[in-house]
């Protein structure tokens, strides 16, 4: 009898350990978007574009695309980053397009240098995705099919604050 209480104690402590242990290393999805916070430039030829990036909780970021034209900011898309279980979602609302609503992109890749989120349904982009270049800079990318053919954007940014 003593011999099956000491062989469930230490089957009870194997899976402690091993549920502990995984709990410790384990990284949430948002937690891979981090390195997103703060300000990037995009320069083009009419003018900078920038894109913002704040943690709204342990489960949310929140960015937004926008232009500075004298003393006016002009936002034409706002950006929520946000994790739903094991899932993290890319969630843009751009003004004029879809009529005002958010669109969600379900993450496919995650890792601690890129993103990349899809929505096969969308009319355009399918795919947006950012890289990590290094820590003042990064890639942005949509891409998909419009009209029938294949366009991609790269907008490459640098690290403001």
């Amino acid at each position: 009898m003593k011999t099956k209480s000491v062989k469930t104690f230490l089957s009870a402590i194997i899976v402690v350990s091993v549920v502990s242990s995984w709990a410790h290393y384990y990284v949430k999805p948002i937690d891979k978007a981090m390195w997103l916070i703060g300000t990037w430039e995009n320069k083009t030829s009419r003018g900078s574009v920038y894109e913002s990036w704040k943690k709204i909780n342990e489960n949310e970021l929140s960015g937004k695309s926008y232009t500075v034209k004298g003393a006016d900011t002009i936002i034409f898309e706002t950006v929520q980053l946000k994790q739903e279980g094991d899932n993290l979602y890319y969630i843009p609302t751009v003004r004029n397009q879809n009529d005002g609503k958010p669109v969600s992109f379900k993450a496919y890749t995650i890792t601690d240098h890129k993103m990349v989120f899809g929505n096969p349904e969308h009319d355009f982009p399918q795919s947006v995705s950012y890289r990590r270049l290094n820590q003042d800079s990064l890639i942005a990318e949509i891409s998909g099919v419009q009209n029938g053919n294949v366009r991609h954007e790269t907008f490459p940014m640098r690290r403001l604050k």
